[in-house]
């Protein structure tokens, strides 16, 4: 027995240490661009409506405001001018557009462990936002949002299994020079992740200068066009039914830059479109088809996600209302319109209206996030950390938000039904002769990590336990994670020699 006592501990130590070790890519229960699509808000017959409705309205209807550039490519591409300066959209020129667009986007990561594949119904999550102000989780207050707290947004999101790509989520309220601020985000988000990046830019004569620097950073034009680590996210509408003249410029520029672009159609429901959560859809398709054109026209083929965006409205007191139930439909249904024209597309969710990581705002988060992934939807934009209807960001929610995406992930991933999984034999063998409970089976402890998924900061103990505990609370763990994470310096941050030749060349705010 003494000989033996060694042997049982080690075994039990080994598999702690294994249980404690990350699993590899292939054995993990949950992972980046899983298939969901098994959520379906919409009948066939539906879907068919809405595209028709959609169709009807760009050859209708049309979208005013295109910039000069834009006319000469939508023209040259077959679309029609009217004498009310409004470009309508043959249903032919749209439907061979959807023929040719391109099926499947990859988004590159600085790193190509990263790469996100967009095609069918792949889920992955990750920020968004643009908001003003940092929720300060701990003493309960908003405060404008800086560079240093989008570069720590960046670093938290790198450390997250479950946050997949990184679209900026606040802006540098404290670089009023626009140029500055835009270059400057490009700067403190890929100085803080490998993953994809996301970004913005409000004015065509800002592309340049950032695409110089995205080239220092790949190490050349030519590895930047190959492996391109950011893409555009450009609101090249104004709902209802209008082109951004500067936004458009501005996908111009990217798209011959080499940049993919999120196509991003925001109307608000009620408001800039219409209050149904099936005229909100069918004004966004409508748009984006429209932008879909656009680039092809510009570029055919050129990497483009379908980015139907539309957002409900509290129509008591004009209030946004990210974190409803409607927003959770408005998501779901886009989703599946992505899917009927097999195109790769995202759209929001995992909004919370609340203005702190609360009970509202679990809740608020979860359903969205819930429905978005098992919808199928390629790329779920504003999935963590967004409060105050995406007016504030949250570094400690963007924490928490990694275990509630891991949840959602769980239920994207779905039920295996197999006879491994239908357990007929291990019933038997539990029943019959066997324990009679099915805690130290074979298949227990063999798909204990495999088919389950642990929350990271998630508490789960009993009251006793907690107690014993000092009564752990989430927010004040979130806060310690947050400090561990930005305690050490981010992996992401560039070679001394590269950092030295880019702060020569531009105004860079983040300390070195």
């Amino acid at each position: 027995m003494t000989d033996q006592t060694p042997l049982r501990s080690g075994g039990r130590a080994a598999r702690r240490a294994a249980r404690a070790a990350p699993l590899a890519e292939h054995l993990r229960p949950i992972r980046p661009g899983m298939t969901g699509g098994t959520y379906k808000p919409l009948s066939d017959a539906e879907v068919l409506r809405i595209h028709t409705a959609a169709l009807d309205a760009l050859e209708q209807i049309g979208l005013a405001d295109a910039p000069a550039s834009g006319i000469a490519y939508l023209t040259g591409a077959g679309a029609i001018l009217g004498d009310d300066g409004r470009i309508r959209f043959p249903r032919a020129l749209v439907e061979d557009t959807i023929a040719k667009a391109n099926r499947s986007v990859t988004l590159h990561g600085r790193d190509p462990a990263y790469d996100l594949e967009l095609s069918g119904h792949r889920v992955h999550y990750g920020t968004a936002g643009a908001a003003v102000h940092l929720v300060d989780a701990q003493g309960r207050n908003y405060r404008e949002s800086t560079i240093q707290d989008l570069h720590d947004a960046a670093h938290i999101c790198d450390e997250l299994d479950n946050i997949h790509f990184v679209q900026r989520p606040m802006v540098a309220r404290d670089i009023p020079d626009t140029t500055e601020s835009e270059y400057n985000a490009v700067y403190a988000c890929t100085a803080g992740t490998t993953k994809h990046v996301g970004i913005s830019f409000s004015e065509a004569s800002i592309v340049a200068p950032a695409l110089e620097m995205l080239h220092m950073i790949a190490g050349g034009e030519d590895k930047w066009r190959e492996r391109p680590f950011i893409s555009n996210s450009n609101c090249f509408v104004v709902p209802p039914m209008k082109f951004a003249t500067e936004s458009c410029e501005v996908m111009e520029a990217c798209i011959k830059g080499g940049m993919p672009v999120l196509l991003l159609s925001a109307g608000m429901a009620g408001a800039t479109a219409p209050s149904t959560v099936a005229g909100a859809i069918v004004q966004a398709t409508a748009e984006c088809l429209a932008g879909l054109v656009y680039v092809n026209a510009v570029k055919p083929g050129a990497p483009a996600i379908f980015g139907t965006w539309p957002f409900g409205l509290d129509l008591r007191s004009g209030a946004m209302t990210g974190g409803s139930g409607e927003q959770a439909l408005l998501t779901a249904g886009c989703a599946q319109m992505h899917k009927f024209y097999d195109l790769p597309g995202g759209a929001a969710a995992g909004i919370a209206d609340s203005k702190l990581p609360d009970m509202q705002a679990g809740w608020e988060q979860m359903c969205s996030n819930v429905m978005a992934g098992l919808s199928g939807l390629n790329m779920v934009y504003e999935a963590a950390g967004m409060h105050a209807s995406l007016l504030g960001f949250c570094h400690e929610s963007l924490i928490l938000g990694d275990d509630l995406i891991g949840q959602a992930l769980r239920c994207v991933r779905g039920i295996e039904v197999t006879d491994d999984t239908l357990a007929l034999e291990e019933i038997r063998q539990v029943c019959i002769g066997g324990p009679g409970h099915y805690l130290g089976t074979e298949q227990t402890l063999s798909r204990m990590e495999a088919d389950h998924v642990y929350p990271a900061l998630g508490n789960r103990m009993s009251p006793k336990e907690w107690a014993e505990m000092g009564k752990p609370d989430l927010i004040e763990n979130a806060t310690a994670r947050k400090e561990q994470i930005l305690g050490e310096r981010s992996k992401a941050r560039f070679d001394p020699t590269l950092d030295a030749a880019i702060r020569a060349k531009f105004n860079i705010h983040l300390p070195a």
